[in-house]
């Protein structure tokens, strides 16, 4: 592609809205312009891009056995309906009406409609297994769209939707597709990992998330550096100590904390770690006699995980208490609760696993302005009537599968993969005959990729302050050809031509920069856009017989310096280059 024949719009400064990285580049290097609030056209520039992931994808997806089709992207309310998703899946859902004032949606997702599909053309178990996908625009009207394709209400995403006999059959093509999301992501020359995850609201048994590494991800990952151990930290377990609760060393006595609230204030006037404190959170649940208030124990240090919480029996509605509702059971304002003294038949007791296994601790007094020193289970208070995982993993923790501490990082998700079982093949009768002639419902698997945000995700983890840095597979173009006074020089214009022609005939896309440009514009312009490989051609150059090489970035046995080659051995050398 000739440069002067294809259209780069590329600006110096970002619009001040852009926040992330990936948004400030994008709309720098010309691959997206704003159409409105979190709607955006993808320029030839980001077109090309977007279209060598939808590649990479469709490939993987074929390989895997999944059947391309394209559905709808405007959909019935009374599909959503017989999923009961119509009222409940919230305002993020476009509702319209057609001329006849019938109710439809821009769809969000297609599980209504595949299982529609599957329930009018399923009839036997000898159809099963079978898996279709596409890869289609869907809407979602976000409440707050921002940073560019990456939360964007119009997105292009790949859907794929499994249908089984049985859960063994699901469990396989869920392997499948696994494995598959792996290769894509390993193609795409993007650093990631598959976390183990929450089903939420679209349901299921099993449930794993795919993430791009990066600091601007807004999920955090706990992960195992020395194992492929990860997941998401509303799931991570953490484990119970393994040294056991040592005897106590201290007596139990009053301290004055007059002004200190907080574990951290307490900790710091006591001069000892924050991590021989403990904090009482009081929360409310519902129960046959009325509401009751639960009492939870965390070291001072450690987090509240309310996703495990709500798995455990009774705690599923756990709410906060208010000031109302703390002062009346402890007679006492927040800031200085504590589990020693407490009506146990009208409270419930909690303790994290860290907390049960700790001696002379600190916590509050449930009196103002005090804190009790050199707390001890048994001795001081009762044990707690319940013990389990309820906070967030930390750095340092052990990893669950034993093989290393635990790390936090920040994952962007770009796929999402689901056993999503009967849920929905069963609210709509989606079902086929057994070999024994019986009517069963079909079991589901759902498979989903943010094609979109896969592009913002690697310029995130792939960038320096000069622009996008393309891996290989994802890059508009291999190789650009800067051809230095093109317009006024008939021996750059004859050499830029012909070798343009034989790298092209070789098989690689190329860019030649035949703009009538300063060579200042021309490099930023190629470095913002972020084309893994440069030739430079000119005048003095060609005089000798050489022109310049320069990658993009260092890596794969280059320096990222500028390198002078041959001219008459650039094309073996470009050739082999960019194979690999």
């Amino acid at each position: 592609m000739r440069a002067t024949q294809f259209f780069i719009s590329t600006t110096k400064e970002a619009p001040s809205e852009a926040e992330l990285v990936s948004h400030k580049l994008m709309l720098r290097a010309g691959l997206i312009k704003r159409l409105g609030s979190g709607l955006y056209t993808w320029m030839p520039l980001g077109l090309r891009v977007l279209r060598r992931v939808e590649a990479v994808v469709r490939e993987e997806m074929n390989r895997a056995g999944a059947i391309e089709l394209l559905m709808p992207a405007v959909q019935p309310a009374e599909l959503w309906e017989e999923t009961g998703r119509w009222a409940v899946f919230g305002p993020q859902m476009l509702k319209i009406k057609d001329r006849h004032q019938r109710d439809f949606c821009f769809g969000p997702t297609h599980e209504e409609v595949i299982t529609d599909v599957a329930r009018r053309e399923i009839k036997s178990y000898r159809q099963l297994p079978v898996n279709f996908y596409q890869i289609q625009m869907k809407f979602r009207d976000e409440i707050r769209p921002r940073f560019g394709v990456m939360r964007a209400r119009e997105f292009l995403m790949k859907d794929a939707y499994s249908f089984h006999a049985s859960k063994e059959s699901l469990a396989a093509t869920y392997q499948t597709m696994y494995e598959a999301y792996t290769r894509v992501f390993s193609r795409l020359g993007l650093t990631f990992r598959a976390v183990a995850a929450d089903t939420g609201a679209i349901g299921g048994s099993a449930s794993h998330e795919f993430h791009v590494l990066a600091d601007s991800g807004e999920d955090l990952i706990a992960y195992c550096p020395d194992s492929d151990y990860a997941a998401n930290v509303e799931l991570a377990e953490a484990l119970a100590p393994a040294t056991p609760r040592t005897v106590p060393q201290e007596t139990l006595r009053e301290v004055d904390t007059p002004k200190q609230i907080t574990c951290e204030e307490v900790a710091a006037l006591l001069d000892i770690p924050l991590s021989r404190t403990v904090k009482l959170i009081a929360g409310m649940v519902r129960s046959e006699a009325g509401e009751q208030m639960v009492v939870l124990l965390l070291r001072g240090d450690h987090m509240l995980n309310e996703v495990k919480l709500g798995k455990l029996e009774g705690l599923t509605d756990f709410r906060l208490a208010n000031e109302a509702e703390i002062r009346a059971a402890f007679d006492c304002p927040p800031g200085f609760l504590g589990p020693v003294g407490i009506d146990r038949t009208r409270s419930r007791v909690i303790a994290d696993r860290t907390v049960a296994t700790m001696n002379d601790f600190v916590c509050g007094a449930n009196k103002p302005k005090l804190h009790l020193a050199g707390v001890n289970f048994g001795r001081d208070l009762q044990e707690p009537d319940v013990v389990a995982d309820i906070r967030n993993v930390v750095p340092g923790d052990p990893s669950p599968d034993g093989r290393g501490p635990l790390q936090l990082c920040r994952g962007i998700e770009v796929g999402h993969v689901f056993q999503l079982g009967s849920k929905y093949s069963q609210a709509m009768n989606a079902s086929y005959l057994d070999e024994a002639g019986l009517s069963k419902a079909m079991e589901m698997g759902c498979y989903g990729i943010g094609v979109s945000r896969i592009v913002a995700s690697a310029i995130e983890q792939h960038h320096d302050d000069r622009g996008i840095i393309w891996p290989v597979a994802m890059a508009p173009f291999l190789l650009v050809i800067v051809a230095i006074g093109y317009g006024k020089s008939e021996m750059v214009r004859t050499a830029a031509n012909r070798f343009y022609a034989e790298i092209l005939d070789a098989g690689f896309d190329v860019l030649l920069d035949d703009r009538d440009e300063r060579p200042g514009v021309m490099f930023a312009d190629a470095e913002l856009i972020g084309i893994p490989h440069r030739i430079t051609m000119g005048e003095r150059g060609l005089k000798d017989g050489v022109i310049e090489y320069q990658p993009r970035h260092a890596g794969h046995g280059q320096t990222g310096e500028p390198q002078k080659i041959a001219l008459d051995a650039a094309l073996e050398y470009l050739t082999e280059l960019l194979k690999h």
